[in-house]
């Protein structure tokens, strides 16, 4: 799942900030996601993979027949072998932008696709190592917790809305909410800190530096009650 249109279409007009308006942000959306694609593309063939497109709308998880759809879709697509690219159909939806209306941010976004697909593991990749008592960038005491086993008030409490990019929308707020999305869907999930190119390899491995959140499946959760009754 991956964000970075918005950004790739203001670039492309040469904005230097932030849009203001929603159409221009749309806009800058509908050119991004064409040059996000273009990158994937490009990176992927040099590894001999191919990247398809996924773009999702709330719309999408809440009927039960396009749900349905996007499942097989990407059922298929991981059985033909593709990598599937995921992003918010910003030009029609005002999800992540951020408005009303929304799956909020890619964070949320890559859980709902987890819980959809059914996958053993979810990782989120951020600009730090993972989840702290406290705001490591502010606070150098800061204690880096290893292993989440139970989503409770305590871990909740450590979440902080920022974030310290000026293209993204999460914060670590948005991955707690992403990774009781995945753990209750019984996904495994993991937040470490994207810098590191090295850092997938070190995950499978299992010799890296992050959070993980063990999964506790719960039977009753449904993603689609999970989205109205948070999103609307």
């Amino acid at each position: 799942v991956s964000s970075g249109a918005i950004a790739a279409g203001r670039q492309a007009f040469g904005h230097h900030k932030r849009p203001d308006s929603l159409a221009e942000k749309q806009a800058f959306a509908a050119v991004g996601q064409a040059r996000l694609m273009m990158v994937y593309q490009k990176l992927c063939s040099e590894y001999n993979q191919t990247a398809a497109q996924v773009l999702l709308t709330k719309d999408t998880m809440v009927n039960d027949s396009s749900r349905y759809n996007a499942q097989n879709t990407f059922d298929e697509l991981l059985r033909l072998g593709a990598i599937p690219i995921v992003n918010e159909n910003d030009t029609v939806s005002t999800s992540e932008i951020p408005y009303v209306d929304s799956f909020g941010d890619n964070d949320r976004l890559s859980a709902i696709v987890a819980a959809l697909i059914g996958a053993d593991l979810l990782i989120l990749l951020s600009d730090i190592d993972g989840l702290f008592t406290d705001d490591p960038h502010k606070n150098p005491d800061a204690k880096l917790i290893e292993v989440v086993e139970e989503m409770d008030a305590s871990i909740y409490g450590m979440a902080k809305s920022s974030t310290g990019s000026d293209v993204g929308t999460g914060g670590m707020a948005t991955k707690l909410t992403a990774a009781k999305i995945a753990t209750l869907s019984g996904t495994d999930m993991i937040i470490a800190n994207g810098r590191d190119v090295c850092i997938l390899h070190h995950i499978f491995d299992d010799s890296f530096k992050g959070t993980i959140f063990q999964a506790k499946k719960k039977e009753a959760f449904r993603i689609e009650d999970f989205i109205l009754e948070t999103i609307g």
